[in-house]
């Protein structure tokens, strides 16, 4: 097992710590056992992997839009992460200010969780994400990037696409919403995260099905606007994952070292703001 040599930023994780923060009473799954990733156990992954930065990724899953967890982490982390945010629809503009401020760049819609309808009329929230700089981070899976579409079509607000659109393995590289993503990669300056792989595959670690989608997402987008993300610490996994081989399978994905540094360094630092980051190896 190969690993890429390069420093590292991981565009996909998420803290989970029910001792020091609580779920919600309402929250409809509450990780346990190897699901509980507190920021200090992350940090300690992320040192041995030689990952110098990461994007924390609020989760619906137990916290909602409760920041405390993820403002936590952030200043835990001293300046070494970006967060972003789950929000309500309805959030004031003073909110998203303040989040900002604390080292949020984003705000994350999950449709598998909450259903493409809950969101059809955010418009409101994309005006306030663009008048901040913030981007619209989306979720979706199988064919839910279809009724959203006039909503994102009508806003300039910058997108990022996570785990590769979860896209459908029975319909192919010609599936409707595959090919609108992809269509999205050519025609607007969108970023993609070739992550979540197990999300939407239908095999087990390396993902070999997996392969013709991200090659077709790498085309589209380009690694200038490509980054990877784990999903630190896999929940809801069918099996059980590991940092180290997902990491491994990017060796195989892209084999040249430039395009390793390319897709774990350079446009992930752009991305997220570390342009003036801790890489001094290039």
């Amino acid at each position: 097992m190969t690993l890429p040599a390069c420093p590292k930023i991981d565009c996909h994780i998420h803290v989970v710590d029910p001792v020091r923060f609580p779920y919600g009473a309402d929250t409809p799954y509450r990780p346990t056992g190897q699901e509980i990733a507190p920021a200090a156990q992350l940090i300690r992954v992320f040192d041995a992997f030689d990952v110098r930065h990461a994007l924390v990724v609020a989760t619906n899953t137990g916290y909602g839009s409760d920041s405390r967890i993820l403002l936590d982490t952030l200043r835990q982390g001293g300046g070494r992460f970006r967060g972003v945010a789950v929000v309500e629809n309805d959030v004031e503009l003073e909110e998203l200010e303040r989040l900002k401020v604390a080292g949020v760049i984003g705000v994350a819609f999950n449709v598998p969780f909450h259903g493409a309808e809950y969101y059809l009329k955010a418009a409101p929230l994309l005006e306030k994400l663009t008048r901040l700089g913030l981007f619209l981070q989306i979720q979706v899976e199988i064919d839910q990037l279809i009724p959203l579409l006039p909503l994102i079509e009508k806003s300039p607000v910058r997108l990022v696409f996570d785990h590769c659109g979860r896209p459908s393995i029975a319909q192919g590289l010609q599936g409707k919403a595959f090919q609108t993503l992809l269509a999205i990669g050519r025609e607007r300056d969108a970023h993609v995260k070739l992550s979540g792989h197990y999300k939407f595959s239908q095999q087990p670690h390396p993902y070999e099905d997996a392969r013709p989608f991200i090659a077709a997402l790498v085309e589209a987008f380009t690694l200038d606007r490509c980054v990877w993300g784990s999903d630190y610490p896999f929940l809801r996994a069918p099996e059980r994952l590991d940092y180290g081989p997902l990491l491994a399978v990017l060796t195989e994905l892209f084999p040249d070292p430039g395009d390793q540094h390319r897709l774990l360094w350079r446009t992930p630092a752009r991305l997220l703001g570390f342009d003036g980051g801790t890489d001094r190896t290039r």
